[in-house]
């Protein structure tokens, strides 16, 4: 295949925008009202492309249309070049007023609770016209997206075992786990407690393909103790901290979530000594992929922020 003879001259950047649009509204007729065009002009412009590339892109069926194996690979081609064409426009306007832009952030729901919102609040302060879009969902999810190109970055704890090749970890700030109550709870006063006194109590505890549950579970089987039933299973640290601050159940949180949202949680950190290694706090990226220049001002600015205390001990301990 000659590229100026067959492609070059006839495969626009407006044809892999139809063409990501038919794939992603599933007909070209959604894709016509989205892109508010005719859909003559779809039609011919997927047509004129399947006779340049020689191949079928699409395969209509009576629900629509889905791509094939080669519409597959256009599309991937097409999603990295309209990525960096976004990076390279996101470049010029950062070399003309580095004040201004947006970042695409994912992260998992113990640090869109507490680490997030205290480094962007302090991040707008000084740069007030760059625009946030968080995302807040499981680490694998997360990972996917950044592949897919749909993120700029991924804050959180997140094993290595699913980055696969395809993405870096940059390290942020070490991360530790501690045991709390709320502070109407009697377990607040008590000037030591060991683990084995709380397998009676109500556990919060979030569900079981978490990798914050798998570090629960080791530091009750490090204890020599097994992992108590919880009252409560849920994902989200919002309803566990608001269920601990009501004082009748306890949990184990991420120093993260305690330390920066210490101001507005009526939690106290129990004396319990947990043996358990928590993976540290990482900036995940693709690699291979033009940076968003507002990306590294992020995570500078998140650095500095999330540096340990002067004393050296956790909020509310």
């Amino acid at each position: 295949m000659q590229w100026t003879d067959r492609i070059g001259r006839r495969l626009k950047l407006r044809d892999l925008h139809i063409l990501l649009a038919v794939a992603q509204a599933g007909s070209m007729s959604r894709a016509a009202d989205r892109l508010a065009i005719s859909h003559p002009v779809v039609s011919k412009t997927i047509a004129d492309l399947e006779h340049a590339l020689g191949v079928r892109l699409l395969d209509r069926t009576p629900q629509g249309t889905e791509p094939t194996a080669y519409g597959r690979a256009l599309l991937s081609c097409g999603t990295v070049v309209f990525d960096e064409l976004r990076r390279g426009v996101q470049e010029l306007a950062f070399l003309s007023d580095p004040t201004v832009g947006e970042l695409r952030v994912g992260s998992a729901a113990p640090y869109v609770e507490g680490l997030l919102p205290a480094v962007i609040t302090r991040f707008i302060d000084r740069y007030p016209q760059i625009k946030f879009q968080i995302t807040d969902t499981d680490a694998v999810t997360l990972c996917g997206m950044l592949c897919e190109r749909k993120l700029d970055l991924v804050l959180g704890r997140v094993p290595s075992s699913i980055f696969g090749e395809d993405l870096s970890a940059e390290f942020l700030l070490d991360e530790s786990m501690h045991v709390v109550a709320g502070l109407k709870s009697p377990w607040s006063r008590r000037r030591r407690v060991e683990l084995a006194e709380l397998c009676g109590e109500p556990w919060l505890m979030p569900e079981s393909d978490n990798i914050a549950m798998a570090l629960i579970s080791q530091g009750f089987r490090s204890a020599g103790l097994t992992p108590p039933p919880p009252q409560v299973i849920s994902n989200s640290v919002t309803l566990r901290v608001r269920l601990v601050e009501s004082g009748r159940f306890v949990a184990i949180l991420p120093n993260s979530t305690l330390r920066f949202g210490a101001g507005r949680m009526q939690i106290k950190i129990l004396p319990v000594r947990l043996r358990m290694k928590a993976p540290p706090i990482v900036a995940i990226s693709l690699k291979n992929r033009t940076p968003n220049p507002i990306a590294n001002l992020f995570i500078d600015e998140l650095r500095a922020f999330a540096k340990p205390p002067m004393k050296g001990r956790p909020a509310n301990a």
